[in-house]
């Protein structure tokens, strides 16, 4: 079909805007540029394959990619983004491959819609596991180019525009990611425009009678807000004159509605308290005019005290720059007033994109490897915190504290500035200048001063932080710091410190789990070198220091040992014959099953668990006659006790996998964890076992100065895999150093 008999035949009852139309017709002729020509094949390509397709309001889908294209536009985008912003929707929604679309229209459109697609093809433990993984991948191709997340806002502008057509629990359920996310992704662009209408449509949706209050208010004081916004600019516009400052734009308007409902959160007052519900900008040429609009009006105007603030000498991290200030009106009202030059006013509204506008390199891929590296230290941080966390809910609790801006600004002692988290400390500061430096600092001197580590920082602090050469992080730390970087610098530190002891400890879990026959030539072999690279570690002792502090499980190992083992018997080597496996690895050992005992090999016959290593379904186990009236002694495989009994009394046992009642049974395990003692771990560590219905008989905690705390549980565990994730669950806590589980020195 071509451009004109789309614009003609309007099959599909989609109005196209006025530019696209030209757009459309002009590729016909010989004066089309390259850019529009991408973007025409981009939309004929787009509309071709959303034919037929609908949104829930039932109008026809291409409506949306049209939508987002036009407010790519509309910020200034070139033909890559406002090609991807037709083409972000059509990998997710259609048969169309990635591969297809570099074919097409090139590898950077290629890019910004793989980045912006979300993972709906794949499947996730959780919603929340999908939304963390959804912004890993989405964080990670905005450090390729940061294109792709303004892509994905005007997205989901458009989106949440549309969205009174979907269920009401869906409505609030966007509107909670989209405040939590993206509304403060585009602040952290600087877009603005966006960052206020998503504000005010998350508001309609998540507060709807507080929206339609704070709406009807402000239409009812209407007459009176605008006589007063035409005194106090007829009152500026005649100080500028005088002074002979060119004014480029000069006008009152309303704040937006979200802004004035936190207003009234904040400081607990009701509408008819709140002042300043109108912001007055003053857009002149030059930084110097700038200033000196400010003299004049604070020469109309009394300023209030504290409530002027300097963006342009001290920009914020997303490149806004302005001058602020509130000073009291003629009627007795605060009335707040912003002073910029055409191009701050250009960042403040646009943000990142206003950087398309004003560049000269020709190349609008903007990635945080460029000369713009030092405005996107957040982006940067999300990216460590994917390295270091695993757990999806702590994951997107770090992206939503890092992502809402309320920043202290302070100062290296050679001048530099860094922007910190509300409430940091010399601490984060020192682990967000460098890892080393926290983890050797001994104090902090601010403004020349010694001061507190846990005292927080102040906008306009110089901070100075010592090290020396024997120092190391305290566990009192992660009582104060506030940035996730700081917490787990900590935490790696104090697993690191303890390498030594947790690869004995690795080692005797396994041992214990493999028995020692010929365990120390297996630990040489390639099979366990095998097993370590797919397990993701470099070395064997590299995996035996995570097994040691429990990062990974002794069962997950020999699991993994079990394949290679079965991997290799098919082709028996002289090297395979040189290394003795523990017999209860073999795989292909034949099982038999039947009845409903619990355990096969003891039918009719007395038995129990050992209270020394009180094995679980799913590990391998053996059976030893007792000397008492107690029957048989079921022991995991590799339990110490084993060895003491002669082989006359030891009969093989194994867990019937088939038995009808195992689902019902459970069976007591000891754990001890490790933890950074802070407040509150305990309760967060039992509340995960409660959501996963997990019973705790038997608690305690132990705690002492400057050592982490000691916490034992008696659980009511399933079998092997249930453990396995409690164990999962547990030590994806940032705070858990250690975890392992108890075993007792007799039989009982």
């Amino acid at each position: 079909m071509t451009a004109i008999s789309i614009i003609e035949n309007r099959s599909n009852e989609v109005q196209l805007p006025q530019w696209l139309q030209e757009c459309l017709i002009d590729q016909e002729s010989s004066e089309s540029t390259s850019d529009d020509l991408l973007i025409c094949r981009a939309f004929n390509f787009a509309y071709q394959l959303h034919e037929g397709q609908t949104r829930k309001s039932g109008e026809p889908y291409i409506a949306h990619p049209i939508a987002v294209a036009s407010l790519l536009r509309s910020l200034g985008g070139d033909s890559v983004t406002i090609a991807a912003g037709f083409l972000h929707d059509v990998v997710e929604d259609t048969d169309v491959t990635p591969e297809e679309i570099e074919e097409r229209f090139g590898v950077q459109v290629r890019l910004l819609v793989e980045g912006v697609t979300k993972l709906s093809k794949f499947n996730f433990s959780s919603t929340t596991e999908r939304q963390a993984e959804n912004f890993r991948r989405m964080f990670l191709a905005m450090a390729t180019d940061i294109r792709v997340i303004v892509v994905k806002l005007a997205d989901r502008l458009h989106n949440m525009r549309t969205l009174e057509h979907l269920k009401p629990e869906k409505q609030k359920r966007i509107s909670q990611e989209t405040r939590e996310i993206f509304a403060p992704l585009a602040n952290r662009l600087g877009i603005g425009r966006f960052k206020w209408e998503l504000e005010d449509l998350c508001f309609k949706y998540l507060e709807p009678e507080a929206y339609e209050e704070i709406k009807s208010l402000i239409a009812e004081r209407r007459a009176d807000r605008e006589a007063r916004i035409a005194r106090v600019t007829e009152t500026l516009r005649s100080g500028l004159k005088n002074q002979n400052i060119e004014v480029v734009e000069l006008k009152g308007r309303p704040k937006h509605l979200y802004g004035i409902y936190q207003k009234m959160q904040r400081q607990q007052k009701e509408f008819s308290q709140i002042y300043d519900i109108a912001a007055f900008r003053i857009i002149v040429k030059t930084n110097e005019e700038c200033y000196r609009s400010l003299a004049v009006v604070h020469d109309a105007f009394t300023p209030i005290p504290g409530r002027f603030k300097d963006y342009i000498g001290l920009p914020k991290p997303n490149r806004y720059q302005s001058l602020h200030t509130t000073v009291v009106g003629t009627n007795g009202r605060p009335i707040e007033i912003q002073i910029r030059t055409k191009e701050m006013h250009q960042v403040a509204e646009y943000g990142i994109a206003a950087h398309w506008k004003y560049k000269e390199t020709g190349s609008s891929n903007v990635s945080i490897s460029s000369d713009e590296d030092n405005k996107f230290t957040w982006l940067r941080q999300l990216l460590e915190w994917q390295k270091d966390l695993s757990d999806a809910q702590e994951y997107m609790e770090s992206v939503r504290d890092n992502l809402f801006e309320d920043d202290v600004y302070v100062f290296t002692p050679d001048g530099d500035v860094v922007a910190l988290a509300h409430g940091a400390t010399p601490v984060d500061f020192a682990y967000r200048i460098h890892s080393e430096i926290g983890n050797h600092m001994k104090g902090a001197r601010v403004n020349g001063r010694w001061s507190m580590l846990s005292k927080p920082l102040e906008n306009g602090d110089i901070v100075e932080i010592v090290t020396q050469k024997n120092s190391h992080p305290s566990l009192d730390w992660l009582n104060f710091v506030v940035s996730p970087t700081a917490r787990n610098r900590i935490r790696q530190w104090y697993k690191l410190s303890h390498r030594e002891e947790n690869i004995a400890r690795g080692k005797e879990l396994l041992e214990k789990e493999m028995g020692k026959s010929g365990f120390d030539s297996l630990l040489k072999s390639e099979a366990m070198q095998i097993v370590t690279q797919r397990c993701n570690y470099h070395s064997v002792e590299d995996l035996l220091a995570a097994l040691g502090y429990g990062e990974i499980t002794q069962n997950h190992v020999v699991n993994r040992l079990r394949d290679v083992v079965k991997e290799q018997q098919p082709v028996e080597t002289e090297s395979a014959k040189e290394v003795e496996i523990p017999a209860y690895l073999n795989s292909n050992q034949e099982k038999h099953r039947g009845g409903n005992s619990p355990i096969i090999g003891v039918e009719g016959m007395l038995y129990h668990l050992a209270g020394c290593c009180k094995p679980l379904p799913g590990e391998s186990i053996i059976g030893a006659v007792t000397l008492s009236s107690r029957g048989i002694s079921i022991h995991a495989q590799g339990c110490e006790n084993i060895d003491k009994i002669p082989g006359e009394r030891i009969i093989p046992v194994s867990w019937n996998d088939d038995a009808e009642d195992n689902k019902a049974f459970t069976y007591p395990v000891d754990i001890q964890i490790e933890a950074m003692d802070r407040v509150g771990v305990f309760k967060d560590i039992l509340a995960r076992l409660s959501d996963r219905g997990i019973n705790v008989r038997n608690a305690g905690v132990k705690t002492s100065r400057n050592k982490p705390a000691l916490i034992s549980l008696s659980l009511d565990i399933r079998d092997r895999q249930q453990l396995e994730y409690v164990f999962q669950r547990i030590k994806s806590m940032s705070d858990i150093l250690n975890i392992r589980r108890v075993m007792n020195s007799g039989e009982q």
